[in-house]
């Protein structure tokens, strides 16, 4: 089968590898039909993830047919259409079944292992271990272009910002970065009563995006002074909650200034670099921050919402791609703004 393998920092190509085969009674083989790319890989890319080395291949977000079960699997069968979300669980182990799949002990105490710990889903075809507790299947009604952006961008932004940071009804929700993660934070902020979503970027055309994603207002962090901005659009006080989602340090700063006393920060970028928290200042103000891996525990609510209507998950694709054209898709992803783009979709 042909799949993006790894080759160190900076390298990777589409060629040829084995064959994905079934190993554990609980594993099904999937013929990956729709996959994509994130923000993750480009720091895999970049070298940021020494865990993962020449050889894998990457990817984590999959929509496909099984093609194989393993003896154990009774639930699924050949031929189910399927999501493969970024995490596995095997529903058992402590973590887990404390709702917290990110850490699930029998696959290594992390659950994000495709194109991490084992090869991954940007192939022709994916081994999904612990198939019964992980996979979801998909509805007739939810296609694969809207299903891929549930196996990690939209719970991403929904657990670990939207959730993690607490938002109730009547708060003022920051999102510093509208990126695809800060999209699906905005898109979600809204699911738990937010009245005033403010995007922060120094894109025009993503901050122009956030609008049609649900954002009420949008800055300019090249033009304005975003605190000063915030301040006024909050009476003074600050926002309630600013979620981060760049993973830089800048943006982790300007969340620590958005907020106003007894406020929440999550943090939901991936950092490649440390970043300086300025607890001498912000003990005093009573602030609560977060970060973390997604769990993917909200995928099968998602999943409905979708199905119903409720959630606008096709918006996420910008750009679409064969499997064949992996290398082309990196490279636009990579290069997001000189393309305006925001997520691929890379289809059999």
């Amino acid at each position: 089968m042909k799949a993006l393998v790894f080759h160190g920092p900076g390298s990777k190509s589409w060629t040829n590898v084995p064959d994905a085969q079934l190993v554990d009674p609980t594993d099904v083989v999937v013929r990956v039909d729709t996959t994509t790319i994130c923000g993750t890989d480009l720091h895999i890319l970049k070298g940021d993830v020494p865990a993962v080395t020449a050889g894998r291949v990457l990817g984590h977000e999959a929509v496909g047919t099984i093609t194989e079960i393993g003896s154990a699997v009774t639930d699924l069968k050949v031929g189910d259409r399927v999501l493969v979300p970024a995490i596995t669980t095997c529903g058992k182990c402590g973590p887990c079944r404390s709702a917290m799949p990110s850490h699930c002990a029998t696959v290594g105490g992390i659950g994000w292992i495709f194109g991490h710990l084992i090869d991954g889903t940007q192939a022709e075809l994916v081994r999904v271990p612990y198939a019964e507790t992980s996979v979801h299947v998909l509805p007739e009604t939810v296609t694969n272009e809207e299903a891929i952006f549930l196996a990690d961008v939209l719970p991403t932004g929904f657990e670990m910002g939207v959730r993690n940071a607490a938002v109730q009804p009547g708060d003022s929700v920051v999102v510093v970065g509208a990126g695809p993660i800060g999209l699906a934070a905005i898109r979600t902020a809204g699911l738990y009563g937010a009245a005033t979503v403010i995007a922060v970027d120094i894109s025009e055309s993503r901050l122009k995006r956030s609008i049609a994603f649900g954002a009420d207002m949008t800055i300019n962090s090249e033009r304005e002074d975003v605190r000063a901005r915030v301040l006024e659009i909050t009476n003074g006080l600050g926002a309630n909650v600013a979620i981060e989602a760049v993973g830089i340090p800048e943006t982790f700063d300007v969340c620590t200034e958005l907020v106003r006393p007894g406020g929440r920060i999550a943090n939901v970028g991936v950092h490649g670099k440390p970043v300086t928290f300025h607890l001498e200042d912000l003990w005093i103000k009573n602030i609560t921050l977060t970060t973390g891996l997604v769990n993917g525990t909200t995928v099968g609510t998602l999943l409905e919402l979708l199905a119903h209507g409720k959630i606008d998950a096709g918006a996420f694709g910008t750009h679409s791609f064969q499997l064949d054209q992996m290398v082309d898709a990196y490279e636009v992803f990579a290069n997001a703004d000189t393309h305006d783009a925001l997520k691929v979709v890379i289809s059999r």
